[in-house]
C-alpha cells in the first residue's frame, strides 16, 4: 500500500502499471481497476475495467486527490495484452497500390475542382504547402499545424466521400 502518491515520481509509478489497484481518493472515495498509465505531470491514474463483450470502461483519478494506492493483483499475460491493445486503432486491410493511386488521384482532382492548390509529392498530397494528406487519403489522414485549414480540408474530403461512396476511405495502421 502506497500513500504520498504524487511524491513517488515516474520511476516508482511504472511499477504499478499493469496491476489491478485500489485507489483511495479523498476521505470516502475508492476506485478499483487495472492501472493503464500514470500522467507524469499531474500524477493522475488511468484505470481500466473490462466489461462483457470485450468492452472497457476508463476512469481517470486525478493525482492531487490520490491518498493511497494498493496493488490487488498482478496482471497475467492475457490481461496485459488486453491492456496494451484496448486503445489501439483497429487494423484495416492494406489497400493495393492501384487502389491507393486511384484514391490519391480522386482526392487531388476534388481539391483542384474546389480551387484548392494541391501537389503530389510521392505518395503524399501537399495542400497549399501547409497540409499533408497520407494514404489512404481520408479526412483522418490529414496533418497540419493550421487548425482552420485542417478542418476545412477534412470537411471537403468528407463531402467527397458522401457524394461518391465508392471513394469511401478507411484508416490503415501497421
Amino acid at each position: 500500500m502506497q500513500s504520498g502518491w504524487s511524491l513517488l515520481g515516474p520511476l516508482q509509478w511504472i511499477r504499478y502499471v499493469n496491476t489491478q489497484v485500489k485507489v483511495k481518493a479523498g476521505t470516502d472515495e475508492e476506485h478499483r481497476g487495472w492501472l493503464l498509465t500514470v500522467d507524469p505531470v499531474s500524477a493522475s491514474l488511468v484505470l481500466v475495467n473490462f466489461r462483457e463483450e470485450g468492452r472497457a470502461s476508463v476512469q481517470v483519478v486525478m493525482g492531487h486527490a490520490v491518498e493511497e494506492v494498493e496493488v490487488l493483483q498482478e496482471a497475467n499475460e492475457e490481461t496485459t495484452e488486453r491492456l496494451c491493445v484496448s486503445f489501439l486503432p483497429l487494423k484495416t486491410p492494406r489497400l493495393d497500390p492501384e487502389e491507393l493511386r486511384r484514391r490519391r488521384g480522386g482526392v487531388r482532382r476534388w481539391l483542384e475542382k474546389n480551387w484548392i492548390p494541391v501537389v503530389e509529392e510521392g505518395e503524399e498530397l501537399r495542400v497549399a504547402g501547409v497540409l499533408t494528406i497520407t494514404a489512404p487519403y481520408g479526412p483522418e489522414n490529414c496533418c497540419s499545424s493550421n487548425q482552420i485549414i485542417l478542418d476545412r480540408i477534412q470537411k471537403l474530403i468528407q463531402s467527397l466521400i458522401q457524394t461518391e461512396p465508392r471513394l469511401e476511405h478507411s484508416s490503415s495502421c501497421d
